[in-house]
């Protein structure tokens, strides 16, 4: 693959990380998720918008540390990565997480823009992961969860 393509394809999971074309972004996911339905759980509803919230923060940050160091160890699966508590302990905790997967969002966006990363290099630790495979595996998995999110929060509102 050409430098010119590797480029491109750089830009376009980017744009999938971002939340652009057919991925859903977080900024309008989380956007004026009221605080007092943040812990709600409607009926057939497996998770709360805080479980989410975390899950999704707990996740992208396991991806970001796998891809970038070596001696990173995942959380056990799966009471490592889901909260076990249905609401955020208060406003602060909310806040707190989405700037902590906001931060690590920009953070595993560098690491694709940096033309040192070699996109199809398998890691020298896993089984044979590689970086391109990790920002699927992220763009996929946050796509997934914020449409749940999304779902949860117009379910929560229509309620009222």
């Amino acid at each position: 693959m050409s430098g010119k393509q590797t480029g491109v394809l750089r830009e376009q999971l980017l744009s999938a990380l971002k939340g652009d074309q057919s991925h859903l972004d977080f900024a309008s996911a989380i956007a004026d998720f009221p605080d007092h339905l943040r812990g709600a759980k409607p009926p057939g509803a497996p998770h709360t918008a805080w479980q989410l919230l975390e899950h999704l923060r707990i996740a992208q940050h396991d991806i970001l540390e796998f891809s970038r160091n070596p001696k990173y160890k995942s959380p056990q699966w799966p009471e490592g990565y889901w909260p076990s508590e249905d609401a955020p302990p208060d406003a602060d905790a909310w806040n707190a997480s989405v700037k902590a997967f906001q931060n690590d969002w920009r953070t595993f966006s560098k690491l694709i823009q940096d033309e040192e990363q070699d996109l199809f290099r398998p890691f020298d630790h896993g089984e044979g992961q590689t970086l391109l495979r990790e920002a699927l595996v992220l763009a996929a998995h946050n796509s997934y969860h914020l449409g749940q999110l999304v779902f949860l929060k117009k379910l929560l509102l229509e309620k009222r």
